[in-house]
């Protein structure tokens, strides 16, 4: 019965700390901007007439989704994707994007 209990505290440890905003975060980012690739490219560098979004400043790429969310820059696909991410998100993308 120990072994039992021991393993279901281990198990609540583990889920305590994968849910900490700070895992959840590192671990969601590129999931979330592996969402970009079909268009601008794995990790943001497009190779294609799409721009690339590898090593843009966070503060241009957040401006970007900004505009496509608020309808200011016309685009009906990004409208649709923008408007999809909350702004914590967005700025996770930009930082990750400014990395790449």
């Amino acid at each position: 019965m120990r072994n039992r209990s021991q393993f279901v505290l281990g198990l609540a440890v583990c889920m305590l700390v994968l849910s900490t905003p700070a895992v959840s975060q590192q671990r969601n980012v590129a999931l979330l901007a592996s969402s970009c690739a079909a268009c601008h490219g794995t990790n943001g560098h497009s190779v294609g007439g799409m721009p690339s979004l590898a090593g843009s400043s966070p503060s241009h790429f957040i401006e970007q989704m900004r505009q496509f969310t608020e309808g200011e820059r016309i685009s009906t696909v990004m409208f649709h994707h923008a408007s999809g991410y909350t702004k914590e998100e967005i700025k996770l993308m930009a930082a990750y994007f400014s990395k790449q």
